[in-house]
Formats: structure tokens, sequence, C-alpha cells
């Protein structure tokens, strides 16, 4: 099952001025040939502008710096828009999941910081999240993990696109 994101135009994404990355994971995969052992690596990697926008992306090449290198042009590849309050936290709670991976996101008051584990802290730091609580149910493989964020911050409505969606106006 692959969820439908909401991803930014090529053109927007690569406007972004400003995007850090951060590298999550390298996995190294070695298949047995004729003359030994064919080394073959995969990279993880999450980038945004701090400011709401952010995206993920996983490259897979012979060398490690290729790999990294696949990833950051994947990431601009499948940047998505966060809405973050004024306080710097998310608009509602909101669950997320993806194969064997559940995350659940929740709102903090400010001064909280971050309550996340390595994978969904990155996601919540380049999308400009400052106070969240969250919580990885089942399996914590990073890249299900930040797969699942991804699919539960798609979910994020504020309340204006709540009202609009109803027909009804904000007092």
């Amino acid at each position: 099952m692959k969820p439908k994101f909401d991803y930014l135009d090529t053109t927007e994404a690569s406007q972004l001025d400003g995007l850090s990355e951060i590298l999550i994971q390298v996995n190294r995969s070695a298949a047995t040939v004729k003359g030994g052992r064919r080394m073959s690596f995969a990279a993880l990697t999450v980038a945004g502008n701090r400011a709401g926008v952010v995206g993920q992306g996983f490259g897979k090449a012979r060398q490690v710096p290729n790999a990294i290198e696949k990833a950051t042009k994947d990431t601009r590849k499948h940047m998505i828009r966060v809405p973050v309050t004024p306080e710097g936290t998310i608009p509602h709670e909101v669950n997320g999941h993806y194969c064997g991976s559940q995350v659940r996101l929740i709102p903090a008051a400010p001064g909280t910081g971050i309550i996340a584990g390595a994978a969904v802290r990155a996601v919540c730091e380049m999308a400009g999240v400052k106070n969240i609580l969250t919580k990885c149910y089942g399996s914590t493989n990073p890249v299900n993990v930040i797969k699942a964020t991804f699919q539960a911050l798609t979910q994020l409505r504020t309340r204006e696109q709540v009202a609009a969606l109803r027909g009804v106006e904000l007092i």
C-alpha cells in the first residue's frame, strides 16, 4: 500500500533556499558472487528548510558517496509542506503507519522540545517543529518510521483548511 502524498512541484522545490540535510542511515548489503562478495550501499536522508517544508530520500549505489548523492536528489523530489503553529508545534494529534511501523505525533506546550527517536526527530527538526511528543509502535526500521511520519504529516490540517472543507466560518 503506497500512501499518496501531496508533493511540492519540482520547480517549487528547486527554488527553496536554505535547505539543510541530515543523513539518517547508510545500509550495507553484500551479494556473494563467483569472485567474492559484491558490496552495495543504501542511504536515507531527510532535508528541510526548518520553516514548514521537509523531504525524504532514499538512494542505492555501489559506493557510499554515490548513494548519498542519489538520496539527496530523491529528497528534492519528495518535499511536502507541513503546517506548523506559531507556538512551534503541530495543529492536532495524528497517527501514521507504513508497513510494520506506526507513529503517533502529539502537539506539545511551548518549551517541551522534540521528544522523539532519531528518525522522527530528524524529520521534525527539518520541518521546523520545535515542540512535539512522539511515539513509535511496531517496527523501528528508520526507512519505515520516516515514511510513517510523512504519512502522518500529510494528514495535518490547519483550522482554516478544516473550516473551508466544512463550509463554515471561523469566529
